[in-house]
């Protein structure tokens, strides 16, 4: 089981915690999803406008981060067994290897499935929040990268369509998308806190933002920085 964790500067201490939290509870190493390295070796060609938020031009709409595309290249980078990716702004709490035994089916991807509406218009400090199906499924994604269903997602796919379909894994039928338990992408802030968490997702942004305002479990990025030594 290989980890990847999507990368983007301006949270760069949000990315260092999970990295680190990651090794901490598992001792493995993730690799960083840039969107400029992967540019750069020609996998990653979408245009962006960079004026204000970043806006994707084929989707037509704002995207609040820089790997906001370029994680369904994971299954490309990986090739086989299992690969999970999340996004930056996650605290591990749990060895995310402890997935496997849970699984059920033999699906090409396994998420969680929350059925929510965001409770704010705006997040991350002043951008906008986009609402479309399945929303949040794809910040925690177990890629079974392996499973045929996986070949329908081709890089001119990655590059050409639009973000929506990708976040909304149009390239596979609704039983070939399995379920994690809930623990493993708890979005903060914004559902109960489960016992025990599998994965803190800290999906409205934290303390790692200088214009931050204080909100109810700031304390657990906190303490998870001190822990990795991001913070004193």
């Amino acid at each position: 089981m290989k980890f990847y964790i999507g990368y983007d500067y301006r949270e760069h201490e949000a990315a260092e915690v999970a990295r680190l939290s990651l090794a901490r509870v598992s001792g493995m190493e993730a690799e960083f999803v840039e969107a400029n390295k992967l540019s750069a070796q020609g996998l990653l060609t979408r245009i962006t406008d960079h004026r204000g938020q970043d806006y994707d031009l084929i989707s037509n709409a704002p995207k609040s981060t820089m790997f906001a595309v370029s994680r369904f290249l994971v299954p490309l980078l990986c090739q086989s067994n299992y690969a999970l990716f999340t996004d930056c702004d996650m605290v591990f709490y749990e060895d995310p290897r402890r997935m496997l035994p849970e699984i059920e089916g033999d699906c090409a991807v396994y998420v969680v499935k929350h059925q929510y509406e965001p409770s704010t218009e705006w997040k991350m400090q002043g951008l906008k929040q986009t609402k479309y199906a399945r929303k949040n499924w794809s910040s925690v994604m177990l890629f079974n990268c392996q499973h045929p269903a996986n070949r329908r997602l081709s890089l001119r796919d990655i590059n050409e369509r639009p973000g929506r379909d990708l976040h909304q894994f149009y390239w596979l039928a609704d039983d070939e998308v399995g379920e994690l338990h809930p623990r493993w992408n708890w979005l903060v802030g914004e559902q109960p806190k489960p016992d025990p968490i599998g994965i803190a997702h800290f999906t409205l942004g934290g303390p790692w933002f200088d214009r931050w305002k204080p909100a109810e479990h700031d304390e657990l990025w906190i303490e998870a920085a001190k822990q990795t030594k991001v913070r004193p």
